[in-house]
């Protein structure tokens, strides 16, 4: 992309409170890649685990998101770029719909709220989980566990079983994954119950006097 749109980059990680060879495996594995990786420390595992033992995962994507910023501008950036993908986005439709009561979609460009002219990308919105995985192993990475609180409940966290729950779908019709896709590409607001926006909630009610 740098050959037709004229921006820099910085490869910048944070260490939440990784054991030591965890540290130095995400070290290794940029240095394979040949990436010039700054990683700086902060202890957001450990607060997570003390104040929110039971759900960390909130407030540990909470902070890790202020600290990445707050470094980012540091270093004279506008805009985040993170690594979820297309998989991640279906997943986080029916997540919202079926546990969050509420229909939205993770956008590939997000302006920041509290941080004035900072921007969040998804440049891997299209590309396929297994193509990310496909592309580590060619590369020859390898990764280890990330030390997270919630890592041992893995297989029972919702968004686990939204993937189940996607993957057994699509098995039986393949376009159920781009049907969840599109979902939220062509809502038609004349027939929501209700919806929300820039000027506060609305109710379907409100066309009748």
């Amino acid at each position: 992309l740098q050959h037709t749109v004229d921006f820099d980059l910085v490869f910048l990680a944070m260490d939440p409170g990784y054991a030591p060879e965890g540290r130095k495996h995400l070290e290794e594995n940029a240095k394979r890649l040949d990436i010039p990786l700054e990683i700086f420390d902060t202890d957001v595992l450990r607060v997570a685990g003390v104040h929110s033992a039971e759900h960390p995962c909130f407030l540990c994507a909470k902070m890790r998101r202020g600290y990445l910023y707050t470094e980012a501008r540091k270093r004279g950036c506008n805009k985040i770029a993170l690594g979820h993908h297309y998989d991640d986005a279906i997943g986080t439709v029916l997540m919202g719909l079926i546990y969050g009561g509420q229909v939205q979609a993770m956008l590939p460009r997000v302006k920041a709220k509290n941080y004035e002219g900072m921007e969040l990308i998804r440049p891997l919105y299209f590309t396929r989980e297994q193509s990310v995985i496909d592309w580590a192993e060619y590369c020859g990475l390898t990764f280890l566990p990330c030390d997270c609180p919630a890592k041992k409940l893995e297989s029972d966290t919702k968004r686990a079983e939204i993937k189940q729950l996607i993957a057994s779908l699509a098995a039986n019709n393949p376009q159920i994954e781009a049907n969840i896709f599109n979902a939220v590409k062509n809502v038609d607001t004349a027939k929501l119950l209700g919806w929300r926006d820039a000027n506060g909630k609305h109710n379907f009610l409100d066309q009748f006097e």
